[in-house]
């Protein structure tokens, strides 16, 4: 009898656990397209004190070259954000160069557009130096 009342309290905190984790991750789940809008950071950077961070703001998005641990900043993009209007994942638009104001900064990328991919938290784009590309991935900020 007491073997029976055991396994009993086992399975019964088994299916407690089981319906907290299912509760939980249903709570993750979100009808909404995400929100980009914020300040972003390089994640992959092969630097310390050198990296790229990007602003999203109304309809578009800037990015930056940050060296000397932040004390400059050089453009590399100002163009066009468009927002996601689903949930789906990975979420890609083309950025159109405001060449504007790309045009007079020496680091700034003279590509027309640029494709930027939204996915599982991070956005990620190809940047090229001295013929090498790179794969940038940025995570937005709190």
């Amino acid at each position: 009898m007491k073997k029976k009342s055991l396994y009993l309290i086992i399975l019964i905190s088994m299916l407690f656990g089981l319906v907290a984790c299912a509760s939980t991750n249903l709570a993750k789940v979100s009808n909404e397209p995400a929100d980009l809008v914020g300040e972003w950071e390089q994640v992959n950077s092969n630097s310390e004190d050198s990296w790229q961070e990007a602003t999203i703001q109304g309809e578009t998005i800037t990015i930056y070259w940050v060296s000397d641990s932040g004390a400059t900043k050089s453009l590399y993009w100002a163009g066009t954000y468009v927002a996601p209007t689903t949930t789906d994942e990975p979420y890609s638009w083309d950025s159109e160069n405001d060449h504007s104001q790309t045009d007079s900064s020496l680091l700034a990328s003279g590509d027309d557009t640029k494709t930027i991919t939204y996915e599982n938290g991070q956005l990620s784009y190809s940047e090229s130096d001295f013929g090498t590309t790179t794969t940038v991935r940025l995570e937005i900020q709190k």
